[in-house]
């Protein structure tokens, strides 16, 4: 099998790395395309990547085309690629917001694959949701599955409507955690806490909360309740949040996310 990275971005190579270790593709080097000439010789120096400058070096042999390119460069990237590709390839997008039927048209492809990545795939603990064109086989979408692996889980949904809410859940939810860790970053600080021990005690903080997490099957508002005592300090932080209305914003937030993806589709 040979797959094709097209764009050595953060998504892209990610990708590369962790599916180029991947047994589906035996000895076989990855393949990689780049117009960024820094980038294209960073590469080489990376023994198990073979990477090319011309598309028409490596397009036309590949099997699997992974396109992760912003989408406002798709539709120079489509009308490049239109003349060199066949109908066994299969396209799989990391492009947010971009249909699987705008691919089709813009590119003249049938088997195509929309995916939604998010940014921890890069430490190998990242999530994709993926879903699919009628004309990609069962076996064919095990093998992106397996490959999807290699950053992290990954999630089949049913329809394009999933893909973009995980866009609003998992895409963007990363910088949600961010965006909470940076708060309590920044109040531990006023608190007289250096920034060493600030991100200690925050950083710990989360990673251990999420293991807990993981290791049961209790729910979140489970957790809440056994560390936050009638009276205690816990429950005056929650209470605090319930009165600022903290779990709708965050909802809200979501939510934007999942309506501008949709937007975007549209475009």
């Amino acid at each position: 099998m040979k797959v094709l990275v097209i764009g050595a971005g953060n998504m892209g190579l990610t990708y590369s790395e962790g599916m180029v270790k991947s047994p589906l593709l035996g000895k076989e080097n990855l393949m990689i395309y780049d117009t960024d000439p820094e980038k294209i010789l960073s590469l080489k120096e990376i023994s198990h990547f073979d990477v090319f400058e011309k598309l028409e070096d490596c397009l036309p042999q590949a099997d699997l085309v992974f396109i992760a390119v912003k989408p406002y460069h798709s539709d120079e990237l489509f009308e490049q690629m239109k003349t060199m590709i066949n109908e066994s390839q299969i396209f799989i997008s990391l492009m947010a917001g971009v249909t699987i039927e705008s691919i089709q048209e813009r590119l003249g492809a049938k088997k195509v694959v929309r995916t939604m990545p998010n940014l921890p795939a890069q430490v190998g603990k990242g999530v994709t949701s993926y879903t699919e064109s009628k004309e990609v086989s069962k076996v064919e979408l095990l093998a992106i599955k397996n490959l999807l692996d290699t950053t992290g889980a990954s999630i089949h949904v049913t329809s394009q409507n999933f893909i973009d809410a995980s866009t609003g859940i998992s895409g963007s939810g990363p910088a949600y955690v961010f965006y909470f860790m940076n708060s309590m970053l920044e109040a531990a600080k006023k608190m007289g806490f250096s920034d060493k021990d600030s991100k200690t005690l925050v950083s710990n903080t989360f990673e251990g909360a999420v293991e807990l997490f993981n290791r049961n099957d209790l729910s979140p508002q489970t957790w809440m309740n056994r560390v936050a005592s009638k009276g205690g300090t816990t429950r005056a932080a929650l209470d605090s949040m319930d009165d600022n209305n903290v779990k709708d914003l965050i909802k809200e937030a979501a939510y934007a996310a999942f309506n501008r993806a949709i937007e975007l589709g549209k475009q």
